[in-house]
Formats: C-alpha cells, structure tokens, sequence
C-alpha cells in the first residue's frame, strides 16, 4: 500500500486537465479521448465524477484505473473482444476507434445503490417492475438478486443525468437495432459472470457494473472504455457481506461509493455544485483505488509520482 506521504504529495500534482497534440479531442467526465487515423488515445485523468457530476482530483487514480481496465482486458481478451491495442503510460491506452453504441449497458445482481438511477432508489420508493425486470416485495437494501440482470440506460448529454430504461423502451426510442442490443447484452452477461468469478477468487464480490459497447470498422461489437473498473463498478468484501447485511449495515467496499455515500451523507445527491472534496476523502479514496488494484491483479500498485502531463508527453513521444 502506498504511503499517507506519497498520497499527500500527490494531492497537488494530479491529472486535472489534458493538452496534447493528438488529434481531435473529446473530454469525458474522467477520459480524455483524442482521435485520429482510425486510433483513439484515451488518457485517463485523475478526475472523479458521482451523480453526473465532476467532483475533483484523486491521487493516482488515472494509474489505478486505466491498469485496471488493461488488466481486465487482458485475461478476457479471449472471452469477448475489446478494443485495446497498446498500454504505453500508466494513465493512457491506444485503442481501435469505435462507434458507440447510445446505450449504457449495466448488470446488475443487488439491490443497491444511491443514485436517482439506481435500482434501490426505485425499489424503496415502491418500484416493483425495474427497467422490466419484476422484483418480489420484502427485499432489503443490499440483498442479492435472484440473477443478474441487464438494466440499460440512456446516455444523457454532458450535464445531464442518465436514465435507467427497460429493452422494450431502448427499442421505442429506435437509437439501437434489437440485434445489435441482443448481441451486446449476450456479450456483457458473460463477462459479467466472468468478472464475478474472478473476483470471488480474490475475496471479493462484483456487485455491479456499466459497459461500454462500440462498433469496429468491420462491424463487429466489442468492449471500449473501461471494464470492472472501481469507476464502473462496484465491489464489496465477501468475508464479512453475510453478517453485515442481517445487521443492516452497508456492505464495506472498494469502489467509488464511497465517495458518493460521504457527499449523500452530507446532503449533495447531484443538484446543483458539488461541494469541495475534502484532503482527507481524497487520500482515503485513493486508498481504496489502491487496495482494488492489489486485490485484483495480485500485484503491489506502483505508483509513478512524476508530473503526469510531463510523464505522458513523453511516453508519447509528443513534442513540446
């Protein structure tokens, strides 16, 4: 783990914001993706968003992110397909340049969560049929469902907030043919369960995720952006879930709820500015960044504390 020193030096010298000659850029709520002849180069920032909104910097969190996503990529590239060319710095991924699909694939097997899009929001609000799954009465918050299930949502313009949808609403709203989103629900159920039994065997549990589906030139679909990631998912410790869920306490995680559940706790669920993350969450954040990567890959997160910007330029082999 990472020392508190490191961790605090690392406050001021985060990843905010991109300027690279790479083409033409599109700037996401953490991705910067920059576009041209047919590659995307994402960097992935140090920013962290919750509830659609930019919240700040974390300390080393691109790195844990994007060695994450190329992690996962990696030991699944032989399950369904990705993206993912090369990895050439810790925070940037060179990819085959894909059209998204306008659809946000999430599965689900819990019921929980804190958003407005969330399924326990729903649920605690007398919502029984959720994105047109039925759900039996007398659940509680943070129980297992009965499978996992596939719960799309719409992809909100910047600013905006997504909206969970049932297939027979995607199919109304004709922004995706029935066979590509069958084709891609197929693909995102199998490396859910793949993504669930690889974790089991590190101890944990995968609660939930969210998947991003594009089209390569040839027309095949395959995974882009990131997967399993503690940005797009959501993990719990397995040891202890049991005996906190008959006591009614919240599961302990390594994701960015807590992130979320500090700003809810104090209020903020999304309206309006946020307010300002505090030193001590963001180091505790990173932390728990840190501790997802060890767990997952097995190995000791190295930390690069060199000027990011300077750092990726050169990787890059960007001239100055």
């Amino acid at each position: 783990m990472v020392f508190d020193e490191i961790l605090q030096a690392q406050l001021g010298k985060t990843l905010a914001k991109t300027d690279l000659a790479l083409g033409d850029k599109y700037e996401g709520k953490v991705r910067d993706c920059f576009t041209r002849d047919g590659r995307r180069t994402i960097v992935v920032s140090d920013r962290i968003s919750a509830f659609d909104v930019v919240l700040g910097t974390i300390p080393f969190k691109g790195q844990v992110l994007n060695q994450i996503a190329a992690f996962w990529f990696d030991i699944s590239k032989d399950l369904v397909p990705n993206h993912v060319l090369e990895v050439p710095d810790p925070q940037v991924t060179i990819a085959t340049e894909c059209e998204l699909l306008p659809v946000e694939f999430v599965m689900r097997s819990y019921l929980t969560g804190v958003t407005s899009t969330s399924i326990w929001r729903h649920y605690e609000q007398g919502v029984r049929v959720f994105c047109g799954h039925k759900l039996p009465d007398g659940m509680r918050k943070n129980q297992k469902l009965e499978k996992a299930i596939l719960t799309p949502s719409t992809k909100a313009e910047k600013g905006g907030h997504d909206k969970s949808v049932s297939r027979e609403e995607i199919m109304e709203m004709k922004v995706i043919s029935e066979q590509d989103f069958d084709a891609a629900g197929e693909m995102c159920a199998r490396l859910f369960a793949f993504g669930q039994k690889v974790a089991a065997e590190r101890g944990l549990i995968l609660v939930d995720t969210k998947y991003e589906i594009g089209r390569r030139p040839d027309g095949s679909l395959c995974f882009i952006d990131e997967i399993h990631t503690p940005d797009s998912s959501r993990y719990w410790y397995q040891n202890d879930y049991q005996e906190r869920l008959a006591r009614g306490d919240e599961p302990r995680g390594l994701d960015k709820e807590y992130v979320r559940r500090t700003l809810a706790e104090g209020g903020y669920r999304g309206d309006g500015p946020p307010p300002p993350l505090t030193d001590a969450v963001r180091c505790e954040a990173a932390r728990r960044y840190i501790a997802l990567y060890e767990l997952i890959t097995g190995k000791t997160f190295a930390p690069d504390t060199e000027d990011p910007a300077t750092r990726i330029a050169r990787n890059l082999k960007l001239k100055d």
